[in-house]
């Protein structure tokens, strides 16, 4: 009777106690629990489990440690309650103690083993786990199953997790159908979440709040806002439609699926403001060219003293990046560093792009200064910034610093720096990071390749440059025009139209660049019917209207073909109005065929349009200097004077061992100038026995035609070419780089030395790469 009415006793107050740890009074069961005189198993494992499950950790161990007798359920409630709060290292130690005591697991200790394994992608304790399940049988339950799915799908073991789920057919509950869509989804088989969700459907598996927000991610990667539409209908038949993470995985899927009226109404309806789905709106609008809607909807943010987060700011600053905007955008930024964002290296990181695309380098390079920990994305975003801005040898000096840090680069700022030795034509380097790419096993991709195809074919080895192209997988518009124009710059007109050919036949169609580079290659090698064909099948084909380039590379190759009446009629004819890349075309024919009336007009709409641009004043005062109008020279000059306009002066380069060796016209400053003129003199006098005579055109200076000739033959590319011919090894090519187009004298020259000296010669003018070998040059001098 005592001992019934003690068990009584013991059981209403376990009743009570696992009551009152239900309903979250945890403090007051613990006093209860104190007070009993009592306590068994359950009483321990009651409060045990009260304490881990409301995250009180400290003490549900504390009270762990001190229980008599610990059973799998004690194990398992300390387990769980270590994964449910971010401690899934110290629940896998205590699975490996519980294991160890030998005692018997439950699906739910394994579950929460598992999920440890999960959230840590420890790939290698789960597969030991999986084995163990095995050996002891647990491979057919349906909630340890869903658990392995779970961990390996979460370490991108997908195959793994789709064989396991395919083992229990008919028994497949929602939570095990949410784990494989959300496995598909999380590792990039976006397709196969909706054929996983289609197929949960058909078996009539209701979808959840965990289902829904996977399904619509998977639809938002792909931009399958259709089915989108269609998983929405489910959310509303099914009753999660006020659902705030199912409401924000909406938001997110409209957005990035362009469908922004969508996203609109479905943010307009959730209850709450959720930042995250107000981020996802902002992301979409600027994404798909809304930006200032985007800052509409940040202002909205601010007024409604909504908790904005370092995923706001990015999103904001994003939406400056292509807008002029920056009074704004500085208001943001000053908002960002009173609020402490700045601090964040994701939102610093977005401030270093926004500055850097809008040219504002030096706040760039303030913000980025100001960021402890850079990783490769503060320096990608000012190293491209500098880049794309011009400044080439900038970004190339912190691609650098950035190597020295030993950051590894990504393939934005590899792609950047070649471009930027593709600008300032700084071929070694370029094969230093082509070499350390490879070196480094970093992965390929489409812009990297376009980016050394451009590269090699601006720094004039095409043959490199096709060799890379002929390397590529996949080759895009992109590709196949930097080939075209790289040949063309390389005076290989012909092998430009062949490859454009080859192009058409691919099924890849031009683009406006494609044929500026065509009609480029024809200009240069004097094809001019092929020119006209092309330049007509533009807008009759192709449905390309031409722009003010491509009427520029149509009247140079009718100007350079002396068919000045042709190219002055296109000049009447344009649909654009001429900018000042057409006028110089024109110019240069006039000076070339001496059509004096037609090159005034152009200059004269030269001097409107660039009126501090030194070149039609120089070329018009050439023109009348060589038409004996001295006093019109005389007054071109004087309004330069007075303008305060000035020639940029001829200067010629050639690079030595990581050195630049710079030379002007007659320069007599360069330490081995002594060397370099007895070579000139050496040079002069041996291509004149083959043949060379000095063009008294190019020296206009009023001088006597000793001091004339004497003149050309110290030309800035006469002296570089000097100077390659005495350092540079016999069978290598000289490379030589000028600012300013060459000279017609220096260019026949050049074909002699190259046949006299046995040289290959590269030279890099303003215009044009021209080979010269065996006394010719790629140009066909139509340079």
């Amino acid at each position: 009777m005592v001992n019934s009415k003690f068990d009584s006793n013991r059981l209403l107050s376990n009743r009570l106690l696992n009551d009152l740890s239900k309903s979250g009074r945890i403090d007051e069961a613990r006093k209860m629990f104190d007070n009993m005189f009592n306590r068994d198993e359950f009483s321990w494992n009651t409060m045990i489990a009260a304490y881990a499950n409301s995250g009180r950790l400290a003490e549900a161990k504390k009270l762990f440690n001190e229980t008599p007798n610990r059973s799998s359920i004690t194990w398992s409630s300390l387990i769980s309650g270590y994964c449910r709060y971010g401690c899934e290292m110290e629940a896998l130690d205590l699975f490996r103690e519980m294991l160890y005591e030998g005692l018997k697991l439950s699906q739910y200790t394994l579950g929460s083993a598992l999920r440890g394994c999960s959230v840590l992608g420890l790939l290698q304790v789960g597969e030991t786990i999986h084995g163990y399940l095995i050996k002891i049988g647990f491979v057919s339950n349906v909630f340890v199953v869903t658990a392995l799915v779970d961990m390996y799908a979460k370490c991108k073991r997908i195959l793994e997790a789709e064989y396991l789920f395919d083992t229990l057919p008919g028994r497949r509950n929602h939570v095990l159908w949410t784990a494989m869509v959300s496995g598909y989804s999380q590792n990039g088989d976006e397709f196969k979440a909706i054929e996983c969700f289609r197929g949960m459907q058909a078996e009539g598996v209701e979808s959840n709040q965990f289902t829904f927000p996977s399904i619509l991610t998977a639809c938002a990667s792909v931009s399958a806002g259709d089915f989108g539409a269609q998983v929405h209908g489910c959310i509303v038949r099914s009753g999660f439609g006020a659902n705030v993470f199912v409401q924000s995985a909406l938001v997110n899927m409209y957005a990035k699926c362009g469908n922004l009226n969508s996203a609109r109404r479905a943010l307009e309806n959730m209850e709450i403001d959720d930042v995250i789905s107000w981020n996802s709106m902002i992301v979409g609008c600027v994404r798909h060219g809304f930006e200032q809607e985007a800052l509409s909807l940040f202002k909205k943010m601010h007024a409604r003293d909504m908790k904005i987060n370092d995923f706001t700011y990015p999103s904001v600053l994003n939406s400056f990046a292509s807008t002029m905007d920056m009074k704004t955008a500085k208001s943001v930024h000053c908002m960002i560093i009173k609020t402490g964002f700045e601090a964040y290296k994701l939102v610093s990181n977005a401030l270093v792009d926004m500055y850097a695309k809008q040219g504002y380098l030096e706040c760039a390079l303030e913000v980025f200064s100001r960021i402890v920990d850079r990783d490769v994305i503060s320096w990608t975003s000012l190293v491209t910034g500098y880049a794309h801005n011009g400044s080439h040898e900038e970004a190339i000096k912190l691609f650098c610093d950035m190597r020295t840090t030993g950051i590894c680069p990504d393939e934005f700022v590899i792609a950047s720096i070649l471009s930027a030795c593709a600008e300032l034509t700084l071929l070694k380097f370029g094969q230093q990071v082509h070499a350390n790419f490879i070196k480094f096993g970093l992965v390929s991709s489409l812009s990297i390749d376009n980016s050394l195809v451009t590269m090699y074919a601006k720094c004039g080895c095409i043959e490199d440059a096709n060799g890379v192209f002929n390397s590529m997988q996949v080759q895009d518009v992109v590709t196949w025009t930097a080939l075209i124009v790289g040949y063309a710059q390389n005076g290989r007109g012909k092998d430009s139209i062949q490859f454009y050919n080859r192009m058409i036949a691919s099924g890849t169609k031009p683009d406006f660049i494609t044929f500026i580079g065509l009609l480029f290659a024809c200009s240069h090698a004097g094809l001019v019917d092929d020119g006209r064909w092309f330049f007509e099948s533009m807008n009759q084909v192709f449905g390309i209207k031409p722009g003010a380039e491509h009427y520029a590379c149509m009247i140079d190759l009718l100007g350079r073909s002396g068919k000045m009446n042709e190219a002055k009629e296109l000049l009447n004819e344009m649909d654009v109005k001429p900018d000042a890349t057409v006028w110089k075309a024109l110019l240069a024919a006039c000076r070339v065929h001496r059509n004096l009336e037609l090159g005034e007009k152009a200059a004269k709409n030269l001097f409107q349009l660039e009126p501090s641009d030194a070149v039609p004043y120089v070329l018009l005062s050439n023109m009348y200097f060589s038409a004996g109008r001295w006093e019109d020279a005389a007054r071109i000059r004087r309004v330069m004077k007075s303008m305060g306009i000035s020639k940029e002066p001829g200067c010629s380069w050639i690079e030595l061992n990581s050195h630049v060796h710079r030379f002007m016209s007659e320069d007599r400053g360069h330490p081995r100038t002594a060397e370099i003129y007895s070579k000139i003199d050496e040079i002069m006098i041996l291509i004149k026995e083959a043949g060379y005579v000095p063009d008294m055109n190019f020296a206009l200076h009023d001088m006597d035609e000793e001091g004339k000739e004497l003149g050309l033959a110290y030309h800035s590319e006469k002296l570089a070419i000097a100077f390659g011919i005495l350092t540079v090894p016999p069978g290598a090519p000289v490379r030589i780089f000028k600012n300013l187009r060459v000279c017609g004298d220096c260019h026949t020259a050049m074909k002699y030395i190259s046949r006299v000296f046995l040289r290959h010669i590269i030279l890099r003018d303003s215009n044009c790469f021209h080979h010269f070998r065996d006394g010719n040059c790629s140009c066909g001098d139509y340079w």
